[in-house]
Protein backbone atom coordinates (compact mmCIF):
# COMPACT_ATOMS: atom_id res chain seq x y z
CA UNK A 1 0.00 0.00 0.00
CA UNK A 2 1.37 3.13 -0.79
CA UNK A 3 1.80 5.72 1.88
CA UNK A 4 -0.57 8.21 1.76
CA UNK A 5 0.98 10.87 3.84
CA UNK A 6 4.03 11.23 1.71
CA UNK A 7 1.86 11.55 -1.62
CA UNK A 8 0.39 14.19 0.26
CA UNK A 9 3.41 15.74 0.52
CA UNK A 10 4.76 14.91 -2.45
CA UNK A 11 1.71 16.70 -4.11
CA UNK A 12 1.86 20.27 -1.89
CA UNK A 13 5.57 20.17 -3.15
CA UNK A 14 4.25 20.22 -6.85
CA UNK A 15 1.64 22.66 -6.00
CA UNK A 16 4.58 24.90 -4.67
CA UNK A 17 6.65 24.04 -7.89
CA UNK A 18 3.54 24.88 -10.62
CA UNK A 19 2.89 28.40 -9.11
CA UNK A 20 6.13 29.45 -8.56
CA UNK A 21 7.43 28.20 -12.17
CA UNK A 22 4.16 30.72 -13.90
CA UNK A 23 5.26 33.24 -11.68
CA UNK A 24 8.80 33.67 -12.21
CA UNK A 25 8.51 33.91 -15.69
CA UNK A 26 4.54 35.68 -15.83
CA UNK A 27 3.45 32.94 -17.98
CA UNK A 28 1.88 29.69 -18.15
CA UNK A 29 -1.13 27.60 -16.95
CA UNK A 30 -1.56 27.24 -13.28
CA UNK A 31 -5.45 26.50 -13.16
CA UNK A 32 -5.41 22.89 -14.95
CA UNK A 33 -2.27 21.76 -13.24
CA UNK A 34 -3.50 22.65 -10.04
CA UNK A 35 -6.65 20.32 -10.58
CA UNK A 36 -4.64 17.53 -12.32
CA UNK A 37 -2.10 17.19 -9.36
CA UNK A 38 -3.26 14.03 -7.36
CA UNK A 39 -3.99 12.57 -10.83
CA UNK A 40 0.21 12.81 -11.46
CA UNK A 41 1.13 11.61 -8.23
CA UNK A 42 -0.95 8.95 -8.08
CA UNK A 43 0.08 8.16 -11.94
CA UNK A 44 3.93 8.19 -11.40
CA UNK A 45 4.71 7.57 -7.79
CA UNK A 46 2.13 4.19 -7.01
CA UNK A 47 0.13 3.26 -10.47
CA UNK A 48 1.77 3.24 -13.54
CA UNK A 49 5.34 1.02 -14.15
CA UNK A 50 8.26 2.67 -15.72
CA UNK A 51 12.11 3.27 -16.27
CA UNK A 52 13.75 7.03 -15.51
CA UNK A 53 16.45 5.52 -18.01
CA UNK A 54 14.40 7.00 -20.41
CA UNK A 55 13.88 5.66 -24.20
CA UNK A 56 11.71 7.03 -26.69
CA UNK A 57 10.08 3.32 -27.78
CA UNK A 58 9.06 2.20 -24.45
CA UNK A 59 9.29 -1.15 -24.39
CA UNK A 60 8.62 -2.85 -21.78
CA UNK A 61 6.81 -0.13 -19.75
CA UNK A 62 3.84 1.88 -19.50
CA UNK A 63 3.63 5.05 -21.61
CA UNK A 64 2.07 8.11 -20.92
CA UNK A 65 0.78 11.30 -23.00
CA UNK A 66 -0.04 14.27 -22.36
CA UNK A 67 -2.92 15.61 -24.84
CA UNK A 68 -3.78 18.69 -23.22
CA UNK A 69 -0.20 19.91 -23.29
CA UNK A 70 -0.34 23.10 -21.39
CA UNK A 71 -0.94 21.87 -17.78
CA UNK A 72 3.01 21.28 -18.48
CA UNK A 73 4.07 23.12 -15.04
CA UNK A 74 2.28 19.80 -12.93
CA UNK A 75 3.93 17.05 -15.70
CA UNK A 76 7.20 19.18 -15.74
CA UNK A 77 7.34 19.15 -11.72
CA UNK A 78 6.01 15.53 -11.45
CA UNK A 79 8.43 14.12 -13.87
CA UNK A 80 11.35 15.82 -12.40
CA UNK A 81 10.52 15.05 -8.82
CA UNK A 82 10.15 11.76 -10.10
CA UNK A 83 14.07 11.19 -11.56
CA UNK A 84 13.32 11.69 -14.78
CA UNK A 85 15.37 15.12 -14.96
CA UNK A 86 17.31 17.76 -12.12
CA UNK A 87 14.86 19.58 -10.18
CA UNK A 88 16.99 22.50 -10.29
CA UNK A 89 15.73 22.28 -14.19
CA UNK A 90 12.17 23.53 -13.00
CA UNK A 91 14.12 26.93 -12.89
CA UNK A 92 14.25 27.05 -16.72
CA UNK A 93 10.54 26.80 -17.49
CA UNK A 94 9.15 28.93 -20.23
CA UNK A 95 13.19 30.26 -20.99
CA UNK A 96 14.66 30.92 -24.49
CA UNK A 97 16.29 27.67 -25.37
CA UNK A 98 14.49 25.33 -22.38
CA UNK A 99 13.93 22.13 -22.37
CA UNK A 100 10.98 22.74 -20.50
CA UNK A 101 8.88 25.25 -23.10
CA UNK A 102 5.29 26.13 -22.15
CA UNK A 103 4.13 23.18 -24.24
CA UNK A 104 6.16 20.08 -24.05
CA UNK A 105 8.42 19.02 -26.92
CA UNK A 106 10.76 16.83 -27.82
CA UNK A 107 13.67 18.61 -30.40
CA UNK A 108 15.01 19.14 -27.60
CA UNK A 109 15.15 15.56 -26.00
CA UNK A 110 12.82 16.10 -22.17
CA UNK A 111 13.17 12.44 -20.54
CA UNK A 112 9.66 11.78 -19.75
CA UNK A 113 8.13 13.42 -22.79
CA UNK A 114 7.65 11.35 -26.20
CA UNK A 115 5.26 13.94 -28.06
CA UNK A 116 5.15 17.27 -28.96
CA UNK A 117 1.77 18.54 -27.40
CA UNK A 118 -1.01 21.17 -26.89
CA UNK A 119 -2.35 21.04 -29.82
CA UNK A 120 -5.83 20.17 -28.43
CA UNK A 121 -7.49 16.95 -29.77
CA UNK A 122 -4.41 15.03 -31.04
CA UNK A 123 -3.40 13.05 -28.31
CA UNK A 124 -5.87 10.50 -28.17
CA UNK A 125 -4.55 9.08 -31.70
CA UNK A 126 -0.99 9.41 -30.62
CA UNK A 127 -2.09 6.72 -27.63
CA UNK A 128 -3.86 4.72 -29.57
CA UNK A 129 -1.33 4.42 -31.59
CA UNK A 130 1.09 3.48 -29.00
CA UNK A 131 -1.55 1.15 -27.76
CA UNK A 132 -1.42 -0.95 -30.91
CA UNK A 133 2.36 -0.54 -31.37
CA UNK A 134 2.35 -2.62 -28.02
CA UNK A 135 -0.24 -5.25 -28.96
CA UNK A 136 1.99 -5.70 -32.43
CA UNK A 137 5.19 -5.78 -30.37
CA UNK A 138 3.70 -8.54 -27.83
CA UNK A 139 4.02 -5.72 -24.85
CA UNK A 140 1.80 -5.92 -22.70
CA UNK A 141 2.14 -2.42 -21.05
CA UNK A 142 -0.63 -0.30 -20.70
CA UNK A 143 -0.63 3.38 -22.82
CA UNK A 144 -2.08 6.22 -20.34
CA UNK A 145 -3.32 9.37 -21.49
CA UNK A 146 -4.76 12.91 -20.09
CA UNK A 147 -7.01 14.79 -21.83
CA UNK A 148 -9.23 18.12 -20.87
CA UNK A 149 -12.96 17.75 -20.85
CA UNK A 150 -13.22 21.42 -23.13
CA UNK A 151 -10.57 19.26 -25.49
CA UNK A 152 -13.38 17.04 -26.64
CA UNK A 153 -14.88 19.77 -28.15
CA UNK A 154 -12.33 18.96 -30.87
CA UNK A 155 -13.53 16.83 -33.66
CA UNK A 156 -10.69 14.74 -33.72
CA UNK A 157 -11.02 13.02 -30.33
CA UNK A 158 -14.55 11.39 -31.36
CA UNK A 159 -13.06 9.83 -34.76
CA UNK A 160 -10.23 8.42 -32.15
CA UNK A 161 -12.05 7.37 -29.88
CA UNK A 162 -14.21 5.62 -32.27
CA UNK A 163 -11.73 3.78 -33.74
CA UNK A 164 -10.17 2.65 -30.14
CA UNK A 165 -13.28 0.98 -29.71
CA UNK A 166 -13.54 -0.71 -33.03
CA UNK A 167 -10.31 -1.76 -33.28
CA UNK A 168 -10.39 -3.57 -29.45
CA UNK A 169 -7.56 -1.22 -28.49
CA UNK A 170 -8.25 -2.86 -24.41
CA UNK A 171 -4.42 -2.12 -23.70
CA UNK A 172 -5.40 1.76 -23.16
CA UNK A 173 -6.37 4.05 -20.36
CA UNK A 174 -7.99 7.61 -21.36
CA UNK A 175 -8.47 9.91 -18.56
CA UNK A 176 -10.40 13.06 -18.96
CA UNK A 177 -9.96 15.83 -16.34
CA UNK A 178 -13.44 16.82 -15.69
CA UNK A 179 -13.58 20.00 -14.47
CA UNK A 180 -16.28 21.86 -16.39
CA UNK A 181 -13.56 24.84 -17.35
CA UNK A 182 -12.14 26.23 -19.95
CA UNK A 183 -10.25 29.21 -21.32
CA UNK A 184 -13.13 31.16 -22.28
CA UNK A 185 -15.66 29.96 -19.38
CA UNK A 186 -17.75 26.64 -18.38
CA UNK A 187 -17.61 24.67 -20.75
CA UNK A 188 -21.24 24.41 -20.26
CA UNK A 189 -21.69 27.93 -21.54
CA UNK A 190 -18.80 27.46 -24.41
CA UNK A 191 -20.22 24.20 -25.81
CA UNK A 192 -22.07 21.87 -23.63
CA UNK A 193 -20.73 18.19 -24.19
CA UNK A 194 -23.52 16.57 -22.61
CA UNK A 195 -23.37 13.09 -20.79
CA UNK A 196 -19.93 12.62 -21.36
CA UNK A 197 -20.47 9.14 -19.86
CA UNK A 198 -22.89 8.24 -22.34
CA UNK A 199 -21.49 9.09 -24.97
CA UNK A 200 -18.19 7.46 -24.37
CA UNK A 201 -20.36 4.52 -23.54
CA UNK A 202 -22.22 4.72 -26.85
CA UNK A 203 -18.87 5.06 -28.75
CA UNK A 204 -17.83 1.42 -27.31
CA UNK A 205 -15.93 1.82 -24.25
CA UNK A 206 -16.03 1.17 -20.80
CA UNK A 207 -16.27 4.01 -18.20
CA UNK A 208 -15.89 4.63 -14.79
CA UNK A 209 -15.97 7.74 -12.70
CA UNK A 210 -14.01 8.90 -9.96
CA UNK A 211 -16.11 11.33 -8.15
CA UNK A 212 -12.95 12.56 -6.31
CA UNK A 213 -10.61 13.54 -8.77
CA UNK A 214 -8.72 15.45 -5.97
CA UNK A 215 -8.07 12.49 -3.44
CA UNK A 216 -4.80 10.89 -4.08
CA UNK A 217 -6.52 7.46 -2.63
CA UNK A 218 -9.73 8.16 -4.58
CA UNK A 219 -7.55 8.69 -7.66
CA UNK A 220 -5.55 5.45 -7.47
CA UNK A 221 -8.40 3.26 -6.53
CA UNK A 222 -9.94 4.71 -9.96
CA UNK A 223 -6.75 4.05 -11.91
CA UNK A 224 -6.09 0.78 -10.21
CA UNK A 225 -9.86 -0.43 -10.92
CA UNK A 226 -9.51 0.81 -14.80
CA UNK A 227 -6.47 -1.40 -14.88
CA UNK A 228 -8.37 -4.24 -13.96
CA UNK A 229 -10.59 -3.50 -16.68
CA UNK A 230 -8.07 -3.80 -19.37
CA UNK A 231 -7.23 -6.54 -21.69
CA UNK A 232 -11.18 -7.34 -22.27
CA UNK A 233 -12.04 -6.04 -25.16
CA UNK A 234 -12.85 -2.37 -24.63
CA UNK A 235 -10.83 0.63 -24.47
CA UNK A 236 -11.12 2.32 -20.57
CA UNK A 237 -12.08 6.03 -20.11
CA UNK A 238 -11.92 7.67 -17.08
CA UNK A 239 -13.86 10.40 -16.08
CA UNK A 240 -12.01 12.46 -13.25
CA UNK A 241 -14.11 15.00 -11.74
CA UNK A 242 -11.55 17.78 -10.78
CA UNK A 243 -11.23 21.33 -8.93
CA UNK A 244 -9.49 23.52 -11.44
CA UNK A 245 -6.86 25.72 -9.25
CA UNK A 246 -7.11 23.06 -6.94
CA UNK A 247 -4.89 23.60 -3.81
CA UNK A 248 -5.03 27.71 -4.14
CA UNK A 249 -8.58 29.15 -3.25
CA UNK A 250 -8.49 32.27 -4.87
CA UNK A 251 -7.53 29.91 -7.79
CA UNK A 252 -10.49 27.35 -7.76
CA UNK A 253 -13.78 26.79 -9.00
CA UNK A 254 -12.97 29.42 -11.87
CA UNK A 255 -11.52 29.68 -15.38
CA UNK A 256 -9.88 32.81 -14.65
CA UNK A 257 -6.70 31.21 -13.65
CA UNK A 258 -6.98 28.56 -16.94
CA UNK A 259 -3.61 31.05 -18.24
CA UNK A 260 -3.03 33.42 -15.49
CA UNK A 261 0.18 33.77 -13.76
CA UNK A 262 0.49 34.92 -10.06
CA UNK A 263 1.41 38.52 -8.78
CA UNK A 264 4.11 38.45 -6.07
CA UNK A 265 1.01 38.72 -3.61
CA UNK A 266 -0.72 36.24 -4.87
CA UNK A 267 2.08 33.98 -5.39
CA UNK A 268 3.38 34.18 -1.46
CA UNK A 269 -0.98 33.25 -0.78
CA UNK A 270 -0.39 30.78 -2.52
CA UNK A 271 2.88 29.29 -1.44
CA UNK A 272 1.68 30.22 2.37
CA UNK A 273 -1.37 27.63 1.57
CA UNK A 274 1.24 24.87 0.24
CA UNK A 275 4.15 24.58 2.91
CA UNK A 276 7.50 22.96 1.90
CA UNK A 277 7.62 19.45 2.37
CA UNK A 278 10.56 18.40 0.08
CA UNK A 279 12.20 21.24 -0.61
CA UNK A 280 12.29 24.01 -3.12
CA UNK A 281 13.99 23.91 -6.67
Amino acid sequence: MPNIKELEEFATQVRRDIVRMVHAVNSGHPGGSLGCVEFFTALYKDVMCYSTDFKMDGKGEDLFFLSNGHISPVYYSVLARSGFFPVSELATFRLINTRLQGHPTTHEGLPGVRIASGSLGQGMSVAIGAAQAKKLNNDDSIVYSLHGDGELQEGQNWEAIMYAAGKNVDNLISTIDYNGQQIDGATKDVLPMGDLKAKFEAFGWDVLEVEKGNDIEAVIAGLKEAKSRTGKGKPVCILLHTVMGNGVDFMMHTHAWHGKAPNDEQLALALEQNPETLGDY
